[in-house]
């Protein structure tokens, strides 16, 4: 099966964007909802949006996907990465709208699953830990870089208007103070955008349990909101927004990098 796309580079850098896959099979898709087979909550054009990775000679790996199949950033236990707060699990049931994902009586039993996760979470880590691996020991080091992006308004999430660039770093155990404080300045000598650490999105699984700053693993996780280099209504990607957002996402890992 198909599951993602992996590409190799020969930087110390691999881009993970695991919520960047639109595809759901027509098994799946025949019991969810209308407004759910549109999968809203996708990381819409990420891909597109990291393009320069590729230029730059990173590995990049892609699924193929939806999040609403199998949310490839959530644990495989699905214990809540925000306890308290309102998510979306493993197998999401709910939209950030707060809608249903699936008819009445067709949400995926516990079998169901975990069947899902051997067919499509564990290939996709496997692959994940795997090159980070062979990066880590062609370079010594490895920066793992989670490229993530959603509505700037979720009020099933959180409360208001989220900043433009938030940046999770697991409140700084998944990476290195110093790479930490070059993203930090890079943020700060810019003033087309605003920006937090560790606030609404700290980074979920895949910042949290594959960051190992003292063993050369930086983990971060950048969750852009929307509005900056899209139309968030339709969807539709914006050349203009995008141009100038794409530059300060690249500035910001080359800064990373050191």
């Amino acid at each position: 099966m198909d599951i993602f796309h992996l590409q190799q580079g020969t930087i110390p850098l691999l881009v993970s964007l695991p919520h960047d896959g639109t595809a759901v099979p027509d098994a799946i898709a025949a019991r969810m909802t209308a407004s759910a087979r549109r999968v809203p909550d996708t990381d819409w054009h990420v891909a597109r949006l990291y393009a320069f990775a590729r230029d730059l000679g990173a590995s990049v790996i892609v699924p193929k996907y939806s999040r609403y199949v199998v949310d490839l950033n959530r644990p495989p236990d699905d214990v809540s990465l925000y306890p308290g707060q309102n998510t979306t699990g493993l197998c999401p049931s709910v939209q950030f709208s707060g809608e249903p994902v699936y008819l009445d009586g067709q949400t995926p039993t516990p079998d169901e699953i975990a069947a899902r996760v051997e067919s499509y979470w564990r290939p996709y880590h496997d692959a994940l830990r795997v090159e980070l691996e062979r990066v880590r020991t062609l370079h010594g080091r490895v920066l793992l870089w989670e490229g993530h992006s959603i509505r700037g308004q979720v009020p099933f999430l959180f409360d208001g208007r989220l900043p433009d660039f938030n940046v999770g770093t697991a409140s700084g155990a998944s990476c290195s103070a110093g790479a930490q404080a070059r993203i930090a300045a890079t943020l700060a000598a810019q003033s087309t955008y605003d920006f937090v650490f560790n606030g609404r999105f700290k980074g979920g699984y895949i910042t949290r349990h594959y960051g190992d700053p003292a063993h050369g693993i930086d983990a971060v996780q950048l969750e852009l909101s929307q509005r900056i280099y899209m139309d968030e209504d339709s969807f539709a990607w914006d050349d203009t927004k995008s141009a100038s957002t794409q530059a300060v996402v690249k500035s910001l890992i080359e800064a990373a990098l050191g």
